[in-house]
């Protein structure tokens, strides 16, 4: 639906996207993401046509960014991270303007307002001016705004920025329930945004794409080994020492814990083995006390925070 090919852009001398690629499938939601002044919005940009790529080429439904503008507007719906919202109108007179300026046939005009309100939850409010609503409601009809002419892709920049908590859990839950029937690409700094959100994600750190992939398949790339958690009534250095005889365990940490002779422990197997059975067998097996076993994995913010630094060292060289 949307494919991305070594897009860069420049300003003067600054480069402030560079060589950036990546595809995205109908009716998927990825997450774009990277701290401020990565290169987002700039990307989000070019494929709503509001600004040209330096090089590359970007293609939305099959139409180039560059040659078919009109056709591309025609089949996105965009909220920036500053909801294009007239504050002197109602939300109805608001969303009729939108619909007219977006080309949507007269005679469904008024079936498709209905529409996007019910779906933002925001037909309670269709008089009330504008400005008279909270950030979160706004921002609602900044998203109505994007979806009245019921566009194939929507492109959100920093959709739940300033919002409150229960407003940002509102809102995320409204955005993946737009999936399947529109593709969507959600550009934000916010890490559980796309935790939450999301099936696959694009790192992007000083301009360069550093990853694309889902984030169960970056944290095990980066990991490097599986994690298992336990939790074991017995002495401490006996009960390394029996896990570490086990196949295929390359590292064990400990740590005290609260009660007699209880510990935590941090076991690194190789990846692809699941011994959590083996290692449960061997804690049993010598008369310990076995209080809590799991599999433990990277969060998004260790994955991130590892891909973006690595990017800095590779350029500080």
């Amino acid at each position: 639906m949307i494919e991305v090919d070594h897009l860069t852009k420049r300003f003067g001398s600054v480069k402030a996207i560079e060589n950036v690629t990546f595809q995205v499938e109908k009716g998927e939601i990825l997450g774009f993401l990277g701290p401020n002044g990565a290169g987002k919005t700039t990307t989000m940009r070019i494929l709503t046509c509001f600004l040209p790529a330096t090089e590359g080429t970007a293609r939305v439904a099959g139409f180039d960014v560059f040659d078919a503008p009109m056709e591309v507007k025609r089949r996105i719906g965009y909220l920036p991270e500053n909801p294009p919202v007239y504050n002197e109108l109602t939300v109805d007179s608001y969303l009729d303007f939108v619909a007219k300026i977006k080309g949507v046939d007269p005679k469904e005009r008024k079936k498709r307002i209905e529409e996007v309100k019910n779906r933002v939850s925001i037909k309670e409010y269709s008089g009330t001016l504008i400005k008279n609503l909270s950030k979160g409601y706004k921002q609602r009809v900044g998203l109505a705004q994007a979806l009245i002419h019921d566009p194939q892709v929507l492109i959100l920049d920093e959709p739940t920025v300033g919002l409150d908590p229960n407003q940002i859990i509102e809102v995320r839950q409204l955005i993946k329930g737009l999936s399947g029937n529109h593709t969507i690409i959600l550009s934000t700094h916010i890490l559980p945004e796309v935790s939450m959100t999301c099936q696959r994600v694009v790192i992007i750190s000083k301009g360069k794409i550093a990853a694309v992939d889902t984030p169960e398949n970056l944290t095990r790339q980066l990991q490097g080994a599986e994690r298992v958690y336990l939790e074991v009534k017995g002495p401490e250095a006996m009960v390394k020492t029996r896990i570490k005889e086990i196949e295929g365990v390359l590292r064990v940490d400990s740590n005290k814990l609260d009660g007699d002779e209880a510990f935590s422990f941090s076991v690194e197997t190789e990846l692809k083995k699941d011994i959590r059975s083996r290692i449960a067998k061997k804690v049993v097996e010598n008369g310990y006390d076995l209080l809590e076993l799991r599999t433990l994995s990277m969060s998004l913010e260790e994955v991130f925070l590892q891909l973006t630094t690595k990017e800095e060292e590779v350029r500080g060289q």
